[in-house]
């Protein structure tokens, strides 16, 4: 264990033999940091977290601090960070509360840059990108392989679906559909994130289908049930187009549009 002479990491953590811990880094109690972990100078890492194997958390960054929430009355919740994510400098993730299920939980291999903000019970999934300064709010849920752009606002219960991608400087209040670009104040929608589904390997032909279902959905000015019938009838039922439909069903703040 490489542990700087100027950090101060609490006798209640537990820390594999392999973690470097940074100048004058603060680790408390209650925390498990895994294998291969690097902790940089000045980060602190409060009570109730965990942290998975082979992260990197950068200089100055805070997680598991208590919520910003006037609800909160200092009840046990946590923090748990999954493998090979990587936290940039001046990042902070808060713990969760009791009224929102306990847990903030960040997926493996998320990739945080400098300021970004996850608030209490919020849950990404896995290789989640979110660029500087984009801001969660609490209890939002961020799919897998999502993308979300610099100086974005998220409001609290949002869902932003798998493989979706949110440009810089928007504020979305609203579900964002998975596969699908989203932007602007209010986000609004701007076709399917097809760039980026063909670097993840999507075939040619599940492209066209989402494309199908997306022009239905949100291009020719039929009700949403209308919409959602004449998927049904008219496009292979593959299982991305299945996850599309699900999810619209399943949203309780609305759709993005």
């Amino acid at each position: 264990m490489n542990i700087h002479p100027t950090a101060i990491v609490d006798p209640g953590a537990e820390l594999a033999s392999d973690v470097h811990v940074g100048p004058y880094a603060i680790i408390r109690n209650d925390v498990s940091v895994g294998s291969g972990t690097h902790i940089d100078s000045h980060a602190v890492i409060e009570p109730y977290v965990s942290i998975g194997k082979n992260c990197r958390i950068f200089q100055f960054a805070s997680i598991g601090a208590t919520p910003q929430s006037l609800k909160f009355k200092g009840e046990k919740t946590y923090v748990k960070i999954g493998n090979e994510t990587i936290i940039r400098e001046f990042v902070t993730v808060h713990r969760g509360t009791d009224f929102g299920g306990g847990i903030t939980e960040i997926g493996e291999q998320n990739f945080l840059m400098a300021y970004t903000h996850i608030a209490h019970d919020c849950k990404t999934g896995r290789m989640v990108i979110m660029a500087n300064n984009a801001t969660l709010a609490g209890h939002i849920t961020i799919g897998d392989y999502a993308t979300i752009g610099g100086l974005t606002a998220i409001h609290q219960f949002v869902q932003v679906g798998d493989y979706a991608f949110i440009g810089g400087k928007s504020a979305v209040v609203k579900d964002i559909p998975p596969f699908v670009i989203a932007a602007g104040d209010r986000a609004r929608l701007h076709g399917m994130n097809t760039v980026g589904l063909k670097r993840h390997g999507f075939t040619q032909n599940t492209l066209n289908e989402l494309k199908k279902v997306y022009r239905i959905i949100f291009r020719i000015g039929l009700t949403l049930n209308e919409a959602m019938e004449r998927v049904k009838a008219e496009v292979e039922q593959i299982p991305e187009v299945v996850k599309f439909l699900d999810f619209i069903k399943l949203s309780q703040r609305g759709i993005t549009r």
